[in-house]
């Protein structure tokens, strides 16, 4: 038992079981070198749901690769979910040259490697022999922390200059600390820098969690925390909103444990955090269907400090 929780062991969640991981499992991607990930998962059992988690442009140098949120990756793995990690282009470790074109962020080829991993589930698991036969292609969720989540909002449905970048193998989504709207709403400065952040999430119509930490104050907008929520207004699959409490951009320690990306290393706000997506999760995979029910009545009778849940009536 981890004796650095308290409040957040009253949220429910499963024991957990032995893992299996891959890595590095490569993906032949055109005219350039290959896509590495990482795959997790149980050492046991059938038809496993997938998430496919994208990594963040934080300031770590192996963080945002295959090789980081391990916090998450592990314990979403061990309850149950397989877990594939890639190493972004945008990567410093593994990633493309940053000077090219479309670098330091190539935000549009991470959209295209996500794409290639639902392509080559096949290969991922001719790749992961213990995997093999045991993921379930059709429960899929995509999940992306910072700049992940940038990436998660396109392929959820998000359009950016009237371009669809959806696809429909994606049944759902968690957005963790994920950018808001762009354009007007962030500075002038950065209105210029970042053009590709002025993503229109009207078109988000799978479920989606937002995650966001009370004291995230972003740099790129004067709007200050809430501009991290911004999706769970606009985006109509949005059906809830996961606040935690006292933690900024790293929810706790998400990315990595004693990371640069962990401005503050919480215990009880990332046990938390991890505790109530992975509820969402097997409540929208049709896993346990009241998960999500009793962690909402658990958090709000024993654990108010930690979190607060916004639910979308529907």
């Amino acid at each position: 038992m981890n004796r650095l929780i308290k409040l957040s062991r009253v949220l429910p969640t499963p024991d957990p079981a032995p893992t299996v991981a891959y890595t590095p499992i490569r993906l032949n991607m055109p005219g350039r070198q290959p896509l590495e990930l990482r795959l997790t998962a149980p050492a046991s059992g059938d038809a496993l749901p997938i998430v496919i988690l994208s990594h963040g442009f934080g300031p770590s140098n192996y963080i945002p690769s295959k090789d980081g949120y391990a916090p998450l990756a592990q314990f979403w793995a061990e309850r149950g979910i397989a877990v594939i990690q890639p190493t972004h282009a945008s990567s410093r470790v593994g990633g493309l040259d940053p000077d090219r074109p479309e670098g330091p962020f190539y935000w549009r080829e991470r959209v295209v490697e996500m794409r290639a991993i639902l392509d080559q589930l096949a290969e991922i698991e001719r790749q992961a022999p213990a995997i093999a036969g045991r993921l379930d292609h059709d429960r899929i969720a995509v999940a992306g922390h910072s700049f992940g989540g940038h990436t998660c909002s396109l392929l959820l449905g998000g359009r950016l200059q009237g371009e669809d970048f959806s696809d429909p193998r994606i049944r759902a989504g968690i957005l963790l600390a994920a950018p808001g709207r762009g354009g007007a709403d962030l500075t002038p400065d950065h209105a210029r820098r970042f053009p590709f952040f002025d993503v229109d999430f009207s078109g988000i119509e799978l479920p989606t969690l937002v995650v966001c930490g009370a004291e995230d104050n972003p740099h790129f907008t004067p709007r200050g925390p809430e501009w991290h929520a911004d999706a769970f207004h606009d985006a109509p699959g949005a059906d809830a909103l996961l606040t935690i409490s006292g933690v900024g951009h790293g929810l706790g320690g998400i990315a990595g444990l004693d990371a640069k990306e962990t401005e503050a290393e919480d215990p009880e706000a990332l046990e938390a955090t991890r505790r109530l997506i992975l509820a969402w999760l097997r409540r929208t995979f049709s896993i346990e269907q009241d998960a999500w029910t009793q962690s909402q009545a658990a958090l709000r009778d024993s654990a108010a400090a930690i979190a607060k849940i916004s639910v979308r009536e529907r």
